[in-house]
Formats: C-alpha cells, structure tokens, sequence
C-alpha cells in the first residue's frame, strides 16, 4: 500500500489540476538543500537538473546530477510533470527518475541502481524563472544485497530559470 499511495496521489492531482499544460521551454534548476533530512546522518546537498519541453503528453524529459557534502554523488534520467494553478503562477511539478549513486563517504543506500521519486512547488515570475521547494526520495525497490533498501530523503531550495527558445 505504501508504494501505491503517491501513484494514487499524482492521480488525484492530475484529476482536478485546472492545467497540465507548460508554456515555458528548456528549464535549468539549481537546488541546495539537506541529504537524508530524517536520518542521523543528515548531509548538505546540492543539484543540478535540466528539463526540457514538455514533450510526451506533456511531460518533461529531465535529467541531473547531485552532491553532497560527504562525497556522495548520483546521476539521473527521468520524466517530469507540471500540474499549474493561479492563473499559471504555482506550479507542482512531481517527478521520477532512475540513476547510479555513488556512496562516496556518505549513506549506504544498498546498490548502485537507485529510483528518485517525489515533487517541486514552485511559484513563477514574470521572467519565468521559478523559485520553490522540493521534496525527493531515493530507494533502491530492494535490489540490494539481503534487500538492503534504507532509502533516503531530501528537502531542497530550487530555482530555475528558462534557457532556449520556447
């Protein structure tokens, strides 16, 4: 039930979202924030992502790459969404993304192979630069050794602003 909650949840949202639909182009986020935020080992994180147009039934091909402050480090690819209210101004946008983690001197999440899932909110200006929050969470659905899967979390500050044409 735990894994089907958010997919029931991002069906909800979808459901009563007044727009789905982005008008805006390539996007480059910049994010700072903290690394398994509800564990012991907490550890300052910052990231980089770039999003494209919306493409495949409005959805976002994405990609980035993050760091933390104990040397740890992952790659990803995946899809994002844009759910708009007020008048195109708040934006939720979830996402999910499959990558390689490199533990570094930080968190053993239990294989290489990890899944980030979770969501930005974020409020548009006129520029169509974005500033808001992000909440994500690394799992590596028990492919590691025994099943290993502690996963971890991360609160993060975001902006992001338009690059291309759109």
């Amino acid at each position: 039930m735990k894994r089907i909650a958010p997919a029931l949840a991002a069906a909800a949202l979808l459901a009563t979202s007044p727009a789905v639909a982005a008008e805006t182009g390539h996007l480059l986020d910049v994010s700072m924030g903290i690394f398994d935020m509800l564990d012991d080992g907490a550890a300052g994180e910052a990231r980089l992502e770039w999003r494209g147009k919306p493409a495949l039934w409005w959805f976002r091909p994405m990609a980035g790459v993050m760091a933390t402050t104990d040397s740890a480090a992952y790659g990803y690819a995946g899809l994002a969404l844009e759910i708009w209210w007020l008048d195109k101004r708040v934006v939720l946008t979830p996402s999910a993304a499959v990558g390689a983690y490199h533990r570094g001197n930080g968190k053993d999440l239990g294989h290489t192979l990890e899944f980030r899932t979770g969501a930005a909110l974020q409020y548009r200006m006129d520029n169509d630069a974005r500033v808001g929050i992000a909440f994500h969470h690394l799992s590596n659905a028990g492919l590691g050794k025994n099943k290993k899967n502690p996963g971890a979390e991360s609160l993060m500050l975001t902006y992001s602003w338009p690059i291309g044409s759109r």
